[in-house]
């Protein structure tokens, strides 16, 4: 699993003229699913996620998480986080997890936001074509792998 995590002070996701997610501050979480992510792979990524201490406290430092701020999360399918460009000028998407497995794994994703206490948590429509509105506060981005984590 692969996420790019983007702290916002606001963010949407449109498709065909229509706003279908919205979110205040918080996170526009770019998600990408491999083949070999799974449940788990999820559940754990989920923790780090609203757990991760990227939000100013009252003397300007990262110290706090999104559920310290009761912030929000927009997630977003985006199988291109598993580009490969190695060869040619097309980038490859074979590491990028079946739609069929994908599309339940990333609501899964989300309700597993909502159960470890997210109170507001929207998304696109998988597989649509998206415009997604990202005010990115700082800028801060931070990109994560689940590899990187083994899990």
């Amino acid at each position: 699993m692969r996420v790019v995590l983007q702290r916002v002070s606001k963010g949407s996701v449109t498709v065909e003229n229509q706003i279908v997610g919205q979110i205040s501050r918080g996170y526009v979480i770019l998600l990408g699913i491999g083949h070999a992510d799974t449940k788990q792979t999820a559940d754990k990524m989920a923790d780090k996620i609203i757990n991760l201490r990227i939000f100013n406290n009252d003397d300007g430092k990262f110290d706090l998480s999104l559920l310290d701020i009761n912030g929000e999360a927009l997630v977003v399918s985006q199988f291109t986080l598993f580009a490969d460009c190695k060869k040619g000028r097309r980038p490859n998407f074979t590491n990028a997890g079946k739609p069929d497995e994908a599309s339940p794994l990333c609501d899964y994703f989300m309700d597993k936001l909502k159960t470890l206490g997210i109170k507001n948590v929207q998304g696109g429509i998988f597989g649509a074509h998206m415009d997604v509105d990202i005010h990115n506060d700082g800028p801060v981005t931070i990109i994560l792998d689940s590899e990187q984590f083994g899990f």
